[in-house]
């Protein structure tokens, strides 16, 4: 008799293509849909060249244009051109700039739920808002699944999130995600994925659904997945894409790996304070802080009723004199849609600046805040340096609480507002309008590709040395993000097709001394604590560190996503045994992996690190094949094509 099975082991069952669906083994599932956004599709699909495969081999793959939209010089216009030409030579869609944001877009035009997406994006389990098994990673991944082969991964324990009541006035989706947050961490959801159920979640419309499955990325989790049902065939059905529904939910009798109850109905506007998408509390703990900032967007929280709350909450009042108010609606449909029913009026007239349909701020692209500025935004991240510069505080918080913030002045409540509302404006039927879709033509031979001068090759890797080490180039405490490796921002972004020049990037907001002392040292080691690499999918954070010359990177623990990038890239990521030999590592000192080559061949589980003031055992931690990938210099290396 079969068990009664979670919704998210139904879907990796019906997508499993090898490997025992046992916590912690590695699996390895079918991918039908793919989606890459500009500062991360550039590497992707230049590495997808590399495999050589003519055609791209999954139902559907979408390259979106959404992050590096600020021009200020030709280097991204020049990848936009390169992306649109592959695209058209290899059978990818291609969503032009202006279009939206990739989850706001993906979600209302291409999500199915029950379909695996894997985007290179970590915000792409946004569609597990739809019932899809929505996956984020680094770009290779997504190559090597576009030319047809499997995503690896370790097969995730799965958390039951059981939602009861309702949401209150004021209270939003946002809310929720940030209550799990404050009592997971951002190391909370790693290895796990987040399954919602129960009456509650029957309460939550598809774009709440969407901000919760989102924000999963803050907690580290693999990925957030709800129920397809009614909800989702409503949402499906403004979208004009009924014939895709198809209900799915968790056995009746399913168990959990773990399980959280949380009652929507008890719930309170929370607000996420400086530097952490963790450091949680209650708005009141915070009202009163003044701001001079307030932004709305991302692909958090650019619905269309997360722009129509927000319209409806100002309500013909007009932003404090103190504050600069933006709102980036998340596609071209939302935007059509506010400017047809008055809400983009409402917005304007209140004093908010409108931005384009894209991440802009929330990848500190634009809208940088002056220094010693407070800024109140409804996105995901609020790390150092993610806003576009270190001088600032940014709080995350809903939608509702930043229009209350944008009024006040300050970090206010919004139910005081709700109350006196007439309410929400009823949502009509979008127009749905994909002429911001460029689907591949029927001829693509006679595609010729535009490649500009910034766009360089992929460093070619090399085969595993027989030992490794040297120099410990830095020595980093806990929850060190992908932001922290390798900034986001329009200086950096620029430059996401050319890895030498990225690479003089790294640490930037940490050390900036870092490359310069990497390349005089001819590489090195990186010493990290617990979670290094949270955050970003951004592959760079390691593929720079590996053209440095970075051998291992000796840490606590990894967040999923930047180890797999890591022995992507052939960089041998080891933990502590002992956490306590963390303390005993100082910059500058040289540690040793000897016999590094032989030790993974031979499939060793702990090696010892020596340098230090004492031995240091390691765990190694590595799969058969990700052995093999180390083995061989990289991924790329390891599939044949050793970087063409």
């Amino acid at each position: 008799m079969t068990m009664p099975r979670t919704l998210a082991g139904r879907l990796i069952e019906e997508h499993l293509v090898s490997g025992e669906m046992t916590p912690g083994g590695e699996i390895a599932i079918r991918i039908d849909q793919t989606l890459s956004q500009d500062a991360t599709g550039t590497l992707a699909y230049l590495q997808f060249e590399a495999t050589g495969v003519d055609r791209v081999r999954t139902d559907l793959s979408v390259s979106y244009i959404d992050h590096n939209m600020l021009q200020a010089d030709f280097r991204n216009a020049d990848d936009h051109a390169y992306l649109q030409d592959v695209a058209a030579r290899y059978g990818v869609h291609f969503s032009r700039p202006g279009n939206g944001i990739c989850h706001q877009v993906h979600l209302e035009r291409f999500a199915v739920p029950g379909a695996s997406l894997l985007g290179t994006d970590s915000h792409t389990p946004t569609c597990g808002g739809m019932g899809s098994l929505a996956i984020g990673c680094g770009g290779l991944d997504v190559a090597v699944a576009m030319a047809g082969g499997p995503y690896h991964m370790r097969m995730p324990l799965v958390v039951g999130v059981r939602l009861t009541g309702a949401l209150s006035p004021g209270v939003s989706a946002k809310d929720v995600i940030l209550e799990l947050l404050r009592r997971l961490s951002v190391k909370g959801g790693v290895g796990r994925i987040l399954e919602y159920h129960g009456p509650g979640a029957a309460t939550l419309t598809v774009p709440q659904r969407a901000t919760i499955a989102n924000m999963g990325a803050e907690l580290g989790a693999t990925t957030s997945l709800f129920p397809s049902d009614e909800m989702t065939l409503s949402y499906l059905a403004t979208q004009g894409r009924e014939s895709a529904h198809v209900p799915l939910s968790a056995d009746e009798g399913a168990s959990y790996d773990e399980s959280i109850d949380i009652d929507l109905s008890a719930l309170e506007p929370l607000v996420a304070r400086p530097d952490s998408p963790d450091d949680v509390v209650p708005v009141a703990k915070v009202a009163g802080i003044p701001v001079d900032q307030v932004a709305v967007g991302s692909c958090t929280n650019s619905s269309y009723a997360d722009l129509v709350e927000v319209a409806s909450l100002l309500g013909g009042r007009t932003v404090h004199p103190r504050v600069n108010m933006v709102m980036s609606p998340g596609s071209r449909q939302v935007l059509g849609q506010i400017a047809r029913d008055g809400t983009l009026a409402d917005l304007v007239g209140a004093g908010v600046r409108v931005l384009e349909s894209a991440c802009g701020p929330c990848a500190g692209i634009g809208q940088v805040p002056r220094h010693g500025a407070v800024s109140v935004r409804s996105f995901n991240r609020n790390f150092p340096g993610r806003s576009g510069g270190l001088d600032n505080s940014v709080y995350l918080a809903s939608p509702a609480v930043c229009a209350a913030t944008a009024l006040a002045g300050c970090i206010a409540d919004p139910r005081p507002l709700v109350r006196r509302d007439a309410g929400v404006r009823a949502q009509p039927p979008p127009e749905t309008d994909d002429s911001g879709i460029i689907p591949p033509p029927d001829d693509p031979a006679t595609v010729e590709i535009r490649r500009g001068p910034n766009i360089r090759p992929i460093p070619a890797g090399s085969p595993m040395a027989e030992s490794l080490g040297g120099q410990v180039l830095i020595v980093l405490g806990d929850d060190v993000s992908t932001d922290h490796i390798l900034p986001a921002g329009a200086t950096t972004l620029a430059l996401r097709s050319n890895v030498p020049a990225i690479a003089e990037h790294l640490f930037a907001y940490i050390d900036g001394e870092f490359a310069a002392r990497a390349k005089s040292a001819g590489g090195g080691v990186i010493v990290a604590g617990a979670n290094y690499g949270q955050g970003s999918s951004r592959e760079h954070a390691a593929l720079a560190p590996a053209y440095l010359g970075v051998g291992f990177v000796l840490a606590k623990s990894f967040a999923r996503i930047h180890r797999d990038n890591l022995v992507n890239y052939g960089i041998l990521p080891l933990t502590f045994i002992d956490e306590a030999d963390c303390g005993t590592v100082e910059q500058g000192q040289r540690l040793l992996l000897p016999d590094a080559r032989a030790s993974i061949e031979a499939g060793a589980t702990q090696v010892t690190v020596t340098g230090a003031e004492r031995p240091i055992r390691a765990a190694v931690g590595l799969s058969d094949r990700q052995r093999g990938i180390m083995l061989a210099g990289g991924l790329l290396r390891y599939v044949g094509t050793a970087g063409a």
